[in-house]
């Protein structure tokens, strides 16, 4: 759980300094969502 979170928290950090739209906020937060996803189902496999 504590890798999930560092995982999370890594993601959002680059997800927040690299977006300059709204529209590539949302696509920063879709792909960090993806990421956590994929993290979360090679977690249980």
């Amino acid at each position: 759980m504590k890798t999930l979170s560092l995982l999370i928290l890594a993601i959002a950090s680059v997800a927040l300094t690299s977006c300059n739209t709204i529209s590539g906020a949302g696509q920063d937060i879709k792909r960090g969502g993806q990421a956590v996803s994929d993290a979360a189902r090679r977690a249980v496999n």
